[in-house]
């Protein structure tokens, strides 16, 4: 972990346990308010877990968060986007959608290098602040099949680190 981990806020702070290791995301309610408080919502009702990284495009992003596995999928709930200045850097956690920008439900994607092209059309709501390594460990399809991946890597749990005992 980072040396500043022990600084990050407990309620804005997810561990996204994949099958490598444990992925630590700080949630950016100052950016995404709302967007943050239905994620720990869907967190505390275990909606993540075991749900698959469907869609995992080399060098972009990494897909996850539909209960179908077919990224049409999601908990039946429209966000309003909460679009900011922040910038879609490696590790930045944002939103996934449809053309519309207040589409977003549940889906969600972990960028694996910088896409800029994205920055103030999806909602960001955190920033993996260690774990990377176990990212980029996620299973890949390919660009040519728009990511899809079959035999995709599953999200062991998620939890808000508030509510982690010991």
């Amino acid at each position: 972990m980072p040396a500043d981990a022990a600084a990050l806020d407990p309620e804005n702070t997810l561990y996204l346990d994949l099958p490598a290791g444990r992925v630590v995301i700080e949630m950016r309610p100052d950016l995404a308010p709302h967007t943050v408080a239905r994620i720990k919502e869907l967190v505390r009702q275990h909606f993540y877990d075991g749900l698959a990284f469907h869609r995992v495009i080399p060098d972009f992003m990494a897909q996850t968060g539909d209960p179908t596995g077919t990224g049409m999928g999601g908990s039946g709930q429209k966000l309003k986007a909460e679009f900011s200045d922040a910038h879609h850097v490696r590790g930045t956690v944002s939103m996934a959608r449809a053309a519309s920008p207040d589409s977003a439900d549940s889906q969600f994607f972990i960028c694996l290098a910088a896409a800029p092209w994205l920055d103030g059309q999806y909602t960001i709501w955190g920033q993996v602040v260690s774990g990377m390594d176990y990212v980029d460990q996620i299973k890949q399809g390919s660009a040519a099949n728009n990511g899809t991946v079959s035999d995709p890597t599953r999200i062991v749990r998620m939890q808000v680190a508030a509510d982690v005992k010991g």
